[in-house]
């Protein structure tokens, strides 16, 4: 996805908010809003929001510390998720179509976004998800890439979100490969979250080897690189793996909730859709 103008001041309030949880006095904040202004100005317009996101953060990291900031919260997420996890799985066990409801619940864990600034109430909003219409639903063409699959792909996103993505793993019925964060970047799930989540029970956990948002393949690691290029389905949780891989293929499956109005219009959808997309043919 491209980067909109609306991306530039979202881009810089969060450079400011992150600088202060980071602990950074004012002087400092004001490097990084003064550095942050210069990095907008000087990147590629061809660069996608999580690739200006990733420079602005490290900036961040230099002027306040590289600290997990957001540990506790992430913590605190997984544990909420996991008092919901058995009623998930009622949830699931009780449906008419078992995997179109583990869908709708892992797009309604979507709804856990530390950078956003809407409060939220969990269950609330898995009763609204099971009832609300897609804006993009690319369920056949899901069921028959999955039926042709012998192994998926499936990128992770936040912390907590874990549990209900764990949810549809289980619901599969095929092996899965669960990446996540090769390093803490805002609430983003990294190896340790996982485990916490349960999921290293019920998939292969690895790394991307990359502490960007989204998955910037360019930043990922080897290792990631020759699996997500031998995937044959790939499972894509979240608006900054819309952002980063929107352009790249078929395979990719999109399952997000249009909490950013700039990428509901990417999308074009209304804000706060559900959407289980299918990615675009290349060439």
């Amino acid at each position: 996805m491209k980067t909109y103008l609306d991306c530039y001041p979202c881009l810089l309030g969060q450079a400011l908010k992150v600088a202060r949880l980071s602990g950074a006095d004012e002087t400092q904040q004001q490097v990084v809003v003064n550095r942050a202004l210069d990095t907008l100005k000087e990147v590629s317009p061809s660069s996608t929001p999580p690739e200006i996101a990733d420079l602005i953060y490290h900036i961040v990291r230099e002027e306040g510390g590289a600290a997990d900031l957001f540990q506790k919260a992430k913590e605190a997420a997984t544990r909420q998720a996991l008092a919901l996890y058995p009623r998930l799985k009622a949830l699931v066990a009780e449906a008419d179509d078992p995997l179109e409801r583990a869908v709708r619940l892992a797009i309604a864990g979507n709804i856990i976004d530390l950078t956003s600034a809407k409060e939220y109430d969990l269950w609330d909003t898995v009763e609204r998800v099971l009832d609300q219409p897609f804006a993009v639903e690319d369920g056949a063409a899901f069921r028959e890439a999955l039926a042709s699959a012998e192994v998926v792909l499936y990128l992770g996103d936040n912390a907590g979100e874990t549990v209900f993505d764990r949810v549809l793993i289980e619901t599969l019925d095929l092996p899965v490969t669960y990446a996540v964060k090769g390093g803490p970047i805002v609430n983003d799930a990294t190896m340790e979250d996982a485990t916490a989540a349960g999921l290293d029970e019920v998939a292969e956990v690895v790394s991307t080897g990359s502490d960007s948002l989204g998955t910037i393949l360019d930043h990922c690691s080897d290792d990631f690189r020759r699996r997500y290029d031998e995937a044959q389905v790939i499972i894509a949780k979240g608006q900054s793996n819309y952002e980063t891989l929107s352009s790249e293929g078929e395979r990719i499956f999109f399952l997000l909730r249009t909490k950013c109005p700039v990428i509901a219009q990417d999308v074009g959808v209304p804000a706060d859709s559900i959407v289980l997309k299918q990615g675009e043919k290349q060439g």
